[in-house]
């Protein structure tokens, strides 16, 4: 934090020209494209996830680094209306200060990008914290920086544990803002802590996430979208469409062809490309998701498969899950609470306007996804959502350059976009008195 805020004060990195920190940031993109595939089998040792998976990520982080390295020349201010006669206004966009960016293990790279590169773009000097249990790939990312001709002191690289390191960073005053990615009730926390030093903050949080499967929709087309929905990445996304509402008149088919599929999912080996779904990422991941399987139950949903460890093939000693599926009332808990793991709620509805009521009764609010060929109802349902991101007539939710973000417990500010380089800067208005007779307010 100290490297940090000395790196910030002697100006290197916030002064330089934007041309020249957009080259470097490229450049940071370019190194990252030569290296994906050690980088890509590094986070699947690191974190569990398939390298399928892990690979498609590194095509996004390069393509994160490679937006925010144009979004660098590009951070303008503003020329404002003369406030009176005799003057001009205009704005100027300086970097916030120093960053402390605390980032998930769910995706290691992936969201230390989201946080380091518009955080670079906007001039800022960071401290980034990757989480306790997959640190390695953040550790590659500052030598990266290093190589690509960020100044030293300008990408920090910490690690260690949240309640020590995180907490630290959150109360520390060299930190000027807080970007975290992880569970709401970490959030909650880091918010109250942040206002005890009036640190800006940005907070990408839980989820529990809709499909809405409407009569109308492609029925092939919303059973392979809402199945990737929920168990990409073995589930463990904050945006994963964990609640799969369909509309009663389709719901039996629906439920059918989706548990046809799911039970033929490959579980295992996460460095076999075959594979689609990985590891657990950590034990007391694995025991949450089984306790919440059988607390489902308990309260009275209905299990259709899954909803066990896999046991045999040599992975009963590993951390595998098989995928899981509820039909459950909107009331229970498991329709209610963030699972993190590959479990999906069905949940049943008749009309629009029910589907709407569900859909939004959720203390979440990050994603959604519409399944319907009615342009006229995917519209109006996308702007009934309380929901930070729709994708209609498909799982895909994330894209660099579109703005990523929830409302509600979910979080507040947003990533990924354009927007989100006003949240790593500060405004300052400029005035200037044009006129030729001197200012003599008191007339002295």
């Amino acid at each position: 934090m100290q490297a940090a805020r000395k790196a910030l004060e002697t100006g290197k990195w916030a002064t330089m020209a934007a041309s020249r920190r957009a080259k470097i940031i490229y450049k940071i993109a370019q190194l990252i494209a030569e290296r994906a595939g050690e980088i890509a089998l590094l986070e699947v040792r690191d974190n569990g996830k398939t390298i399928g998976t892990a690979k498609g990520e590194l095509s996004a982080i390069v393509d994160t680094f490679e937006f925010y390295a144009g979004a660098a020349t590009k951070n303008y201010g503003s020329t404002l209306p003369a406030p009176v006669p005799n003057y001009i206004a205009h704005t100027l966009l300086e970097p916030v200060g120093v960053v402390g960016a605390i980032v998930a293990w769910n995706f290691p790279l992936l969201l230390a990008s989201w946080k380091v590169a518009p955080a670079l773009a906007a001039g800022c000097t960071i401290v980034l914290k990757p989480a306790t249990a997959t640190p390695l790939t953040a550790l590659e990312l500052g030598k990266i920086a290093l190589e690509a001709g960020v100044p030293e002191g300008v990408l920090n690289v910490v690690t260690g544990p949240g309640s020590e390191l995180g907490q630290a960073m959150v109360e520390h005053p060299a930190i000027d803002k807080i970007a975290f990615t992880g569970s709401t009730a970490t959030g909650r926390r880091i918010a109250a802590t942040a206002a005890q030093t009036l640190k800006r903050v940005t907070l990408e949080l839980g989820g529990k996430s809709p499909s809405l499967v409407f009569a109308d929709a492609d029925l092939e087309a919303a059973v392979n979208g809402a199945l990737y929905g929920i168990f990409y990445n073995a589930g463990q996304t904050c945006e994963a469409r964990s609640r799969v509402l369909v509309q009663d008149s389709i719901y039996d088919e629906f439920v059918a062809r989706f548990g046809e599929r799911a039970q033929k999912l490959r579980v295992g080996d996460p460095e076999d490309a075959q594979t689609q779904i990985g590891a657990i990422t950590l034990e007391e991941q694995l025991e949450k998701i089984a306790a919440d399987c059988r607390a489902g139950e308990k309260e009275g949903a209905k299990r259709l498969f899954g909803g066990t460890r896999v046991a045999g093939d040599g992975h009963d000693r590993g951390l595998f899950w098989n995928v899981t599926a509820f039909e459950a009332d909107p009331k229970h808990r498991i329709a209610r609470e963030e699972i993190f793991g590959p479990v999906v709620v069905f949940l049943k509805f008749k009309t629009e306007s029910e589907a709407i009521e569900i859909a939004n009764d959720s203390e979440y609010g990050l994603a959604a996804s519409i399944w319907s060929k009615d342009i006229s109802r995917v519209n109006r349902v996308a702007r009934a959502l309380r929901t930070g991101t729709v994708a209609i007539n498909t799982p895909y939710a994330v894209f660099p350059g579109v703005p990523f973000g929830g409302y509600k417990r979910s979080g507040y500010g947003r990533e990924l976009g354009f927007e989100t380089m006003r949240l790593y800067s500060e405004t300052k208005s400029v005035i200037t008195y044009v006129g030729e007779k001197p200012i003599n307010p008191f007339g002295v």
